[in-house]
């Protein structure tokens, strides 16, 4: 199964967190490295990847709130699935990373149960002031149950 996703990670005087997950390492259950983006200046407080399938991605988001963030208050993670509209929004909330709902906008999951051989499916957001949205048969809140596919 692939869907390519990226994910941008912004945190405050995260250098020194950050800067493992710039290097490959056989231990993380997900796949990949971040790069470090200095879109305008040398802020460094940004990073970014790309997941090409969502068995690489398995497990970003758990790896991710395990760290020792120096402000966890100021680490927001920016994940756009290919199917996505727009970039849903994860912040640190009572020590665990939660999406926080955006204005304008809805996640719906596609209805069964999930498929053991695959990774769990992230959902679908959508823009809801776009015009008509292709909705996955099962649009009322989704399956929350799932496991997160992050």
């Amino acid at each position: 199964m692939s869907r390519i996703a990226e994910v941008i990670v912004l945190a405050q005087n995260a250098g020194d967190v950050m800067e493992p997950l710039t290097r490959p390492d056989p231990t993380r259950t997900w796949v990949g490295c971040f790069a470090e983006m200095r879109p305008g200046g040398d802020w460094g407080f940004g990073w970014g990847a790309e997941f090409e399938h969502m068995s690489w991605r398995s497990g970003l988001l758990k790896h991710l709130e395990s760290l020792p963030w120096p402000r966890p208050e100021t680490v927001q993670v920016l994940i756009h699935d290919e199917e996505d509209d727009c970039f849903g929004l994860w912040m640190i909330h009572d020590g665990r990373l939660v999406e926080v709902p955006l204005p304008r906008t809805r996640r719906a999951w596609w209805s069964g149960p999930p498929e053991e051989r695959y990774a769990p499916d992230p959902g679908i957001l959508s823009r809801t002031d776009c015009g008509p949205v292709d909705w996955p048969e099962e649009i009322e809140g989704g399956d929350q149950s799932r496991p997160l596919a992050w």
